[in-house]
């Protein structure tokens, strides 16, 4: 069977090797493009970032959805998700570091500082349609990494409030930040 247009998304979903070669050769120029935007600091994790963005499209495509987005969008989504997470591993790895080795590396701060303000630039703009409270919500929990129990005590909000506020601001951010 040829793969084409009009049927490698059904291929991709029946897991034809054949349809995911398909989608790298139309698609991978655009990944890859939009990963070297976000790791062009770390020339050396754009071919894993890569790979990982389409095992990532290979094992979850059934939850592509082509009345909510294209084929073209949705994988560029999970690619530049893919690469801030990289880039949130960076951030880690960096942090893990002592204090005398960041002085003797001002490189490495540099490059710190600057996934910092990546990761707080694509941040803010996910964000930016959530209102003050939900945001803060968002920001508890997976920026400080706080466990719901904590955020309820810190706001004195009930868990299941702040699943539903969670809840309603993923869908949130997912129908009006994500490109469609």
């Amino acid at each position: 069977m040829k793969i084409g247009e009009h049927n490698y998304i059904q291929q991709l979903q029946l897991h034809n090797e054949d349809a995911l070669r398909y989608v790298i050769e139309t698609y991978g120029g655009l990944l890859k493009s939009i990963i070297k935007k976000r790791l062009y600091k770390n020339p050396e994790l754009i071919d894993e970032c890569l790979n990982d963005v389409l095992l990532s499209i290979w094992q979850h495509i059934d939850s592509f959805d082509d009345s909510r987005s294209t084929f073209k969008n949705w994988a560029a989504a999970v690619a530049r998700y893919r690469a801030v997470d990289y880039l949130r591993k960076c951030q880690k790895e960096l942090s893990k570091v002592s204090y005398q080795d960041l002085t003797l590396a001002n490189e490495d701060n540099a490059l710190a500082r600057l996934i910092d303000r990546e990761i707080s630039g694509e941040l803010e703009q996910m964000l930016s349609c959530l209102d003050e409270k939900d945001r803060g919500l968002f920001w508890k929990l997976y920026v400080e990494e706080m466990s719901i129990e904590e955020i309820s005590a810190d706001t004195g909000m009930k868990k299941s409030v702040i699943y539903n506020r969670i809840s309603r601001g993923k869908r949130r951010i997912r129908k009006r930040c994500i490109p469609q």
